[in-house]
C-alpha cells in the first residue's frame, strides 16, 4: 500500500538543486539547465562518485533487509532511480515499510514511482528538510513503529549541511529517536582522500549556489559516535560490503558506513 504525499512547495528552476544535479550525474532527465550547468563543470570523477554511492546504497539496503530490518526512513531520497530503496528491500522482505523524505518539490512529482509498493508493504513520502528532524520523525511515526528497529538512511546528504548548521547534532538528534537494534546508514563525500578534486567540486557547486561541507575521515566518523559500526567499518564506497566479498579496486572519494544502535 502507499499513502498520498504532502504538497506545499513550488519548483524553483532558476537555482540548482542537489537532487537534480545528482540526477544529471546519474544520467537522468529530471533536471533543468541550471542543474546541468553545474554538472557539466564538475570533474568526470563526479559521475563515478554518484554511481559508486548508489551502488553502496543498494548493497547496504539489501544487507539490512537480510538481517530482518523491515522499516526504513530514507532522508534525502532524491529523484527516483530504479531500483529504489523500497524495491530492493521489499524484494527480500515484501512487508517492509519505507518512508522517503526530500526537500526538492520535483521529487514530489515522481512520488508515485516512489510509492509503488509491494502489496504487503508500505511506502510513504514527505517533503521536508533534514534540518527539521522533528517534523520528519513526527510524520514517520504515522507509518513506522519506533518501538521496533528502524534503518535511518542518509545517503550523500550530510555534506550539503555545512558545519555552521551543526550537521553532527542533526544526525545525533535523529539517531536519538531510534530504538535499540536500529541502524544508521551514511555516505559522505571526503575532503581528505582526493583534496584537489574535492576543492574543485566544492567550488563548482558554490558557483551554482550550493554550499558543500566535505569532511575528513575523522569528521565523518563522528556521525557514528556511540554506535557499533558493522564490518568492514568506515571505508570508501567501493570497499563497503558487509558480506565480506571483495569489491573492485576502483578508487572512491566517498566515505561509507553502517552502524547499529545499541
Amino acid at each position: 500500500m502507499s499513502t498520498g504525499p504532502q504538497r506545499f512547495s513550488q519548483i524553483v528552476t532558476d537555482k540548482a538543486h542537489p537532487a537534480r544535479v545528482y540526477d544529471w550525474l546519474l544520467g537522468g532527465k529530471d533536471n533543468y539547465p541550471v542543474d546541468e550547468a553545474v554538472g557539466e563543470k564538475l570533474p568526470p570523477e563526479a559521475k563515478d562518485a554518484a554511481r559508486q554511492n548508489r551502488q553502496f546504497m543498494h548493497r547496504a539496503a539489501a544487507w539490512l533487509a537480510t538481517q530482518g530490518v523491515d522499516q526504513f526512513l530514507d532522508i534525502g531520497t532524491g529523484i527516483p532511480t530504479e531500483p529504489n530503496l523500497h524495491q530492493i528491500v521489499q524484494e527480500i522482505v515484501p512487508t517492509a515499510k519505507v518512508v522517503y523524505t526530500d526537500n526538492d518539490p520535483i521529487v514530489l512529482r515522481h512520488a508515485e514511482a516512489l510509492l509503488v509498493s509491494r502489496p504487503g508493504g508500505v511506502t510513504d513520502y514527505i517533503e521536508a528538510d533534514v534540518r527539521q528532524p522533528e517534523a520528519i520523525v513526527e510524520h514517520a511515526r504515522r507509518v513506522l513503529d519506533f518501538s521496533r528497529p528502524v534503518a535511518l538512511s542518509l545517503i550523500a546528504l550530510m555534506h550539503f549541511i555545512p558545519d555552521e548548521q551543526d550537521a553532527h547534532s542533526i544526525v545525533r538528534d535523529l539517531v536519538a529517536t531510534l530504538p535499540s537494534g536500529s541502524y544508521l546508514v551514511l555516505s559522505h563525500a571526503a575532503s581528505d582522500l582526493y583534496p584537489e578534486l574535492a576543492a574543485q567540486v566544492t567550488a563548482e557547486y558554490a558557483k551554482g549556489g550550493i554550499q558543500l561541507g566535505f569532511r575528513t575521515r575523522a569528521e565523518v566518523e563522528r556521525f557514528f559516535d556511540g554506535l557499533e559500526l558493522v564490518a568492514p567499518g568506515l571505508v570508501t564506497a567501493t570497499e563497503w560490503d558487509a558480506s565480506g566479498k571483495v569489491q573492485d579496486a576502483e578508487g572512491s572519494g566517498i566515505y561509507t558506513g553502517v552502524a547499529r544502535v545499541s
